[in-house]
């Protein structure tokens, strides 16, 4: 991690965000190593791993326990200085999917010591047309937007450029109403990642995503 942040330094850029496999207070997950190397080295929030729910047991309990698990990962993280954020994921057992779960579990909590990643576009698979009402559930928790489009072919679920799929443009406008000001994370998932070959491509579907949004927000 040292090496990269002084890689993104060399660059004029800066480790906004981190993401990471950590969700609890654990030795199996070196919570209190990782997250104080990265708040040590400037790093002010990271992205949390997702809960997963046993959709054989019943879920209420279960909400009661993530929540109890957040409360030991912010007693840590508020006294490192670095904020954990929770990503929204569509899926049929990820916690938070729904949002108004994690808004539940959120309550007992500042929006100064733990925050949401919003995910417009796992929102908008979860609930195409619910999304303001989430939106606006989670909003004051929000800290940072996660972007990215997806589209449907007949019944299968795909990703693709911004403005071509089937999020909804007027979050755009929503969100340039409100008073938000953090950061802003486009995802580009849809090429692939795994293939070198692909880069040269991968980075000009950056840029014309990333100006994509920019139009859309300013």
């Amino acid at each position: 991690m040292p090496k990269m942040v002084e890689a993104l330094k060399a660059n004029d850029l800066n480790l906004t965000l981190m993401t990471s496999g950590i969700n609890e207070v654990s030795e199996e997950q070196r919570t209190e190593a990782v997250l104080r190397t990265a708040a040590d080295l400037g790093v002010k929030r990271f992205r949390m791993a997702y809960y997963r729910y046993d959709l054989k047991k019943p879920i209420a309990p279960q909400i009661d326990e993530f929540r109890a698990r957040l409360k030991d990962l912010v007693a840590m993280t508020s006294e490192l200085g670095i904020k954990p954020v929770y990503q929204n994921h569509s899926g049929k057992n990820y916690f938070g999917g729904p949002i108004w779960d994690l808004a539940e579990a959120l309550e007992d909590f500042d929006a100064k010591d733990i925050g949401v990643a919003f995910d417009i576009g796992h929102a908008t698979v979860e609930g195409a047309k619910a999304w303001p009402l989430n939106y606006a559930r989670i909003r004051d928790y929000i800290d940072t937007l996660y972007i990215k489009e997806p589209a449907w072919d007949e019944n299968t679920l795909g990703w693709g450029p911004i403005g071509e799929g089937v999020v909804d443009k007027s979050y755009f406008e929503t969100v340039k109403k409100s008073d938000f000001s953090g950061p802003v994370s486009v995802h580009v998932e849809y090429l692939g990642h795994k293939d070198p070959k692909i880069v040269p491509a991968v980075l000009e579907a950056i840029k014309k995503d990333f100006a994509r949004v920019k139009s859309l927000l300013t």
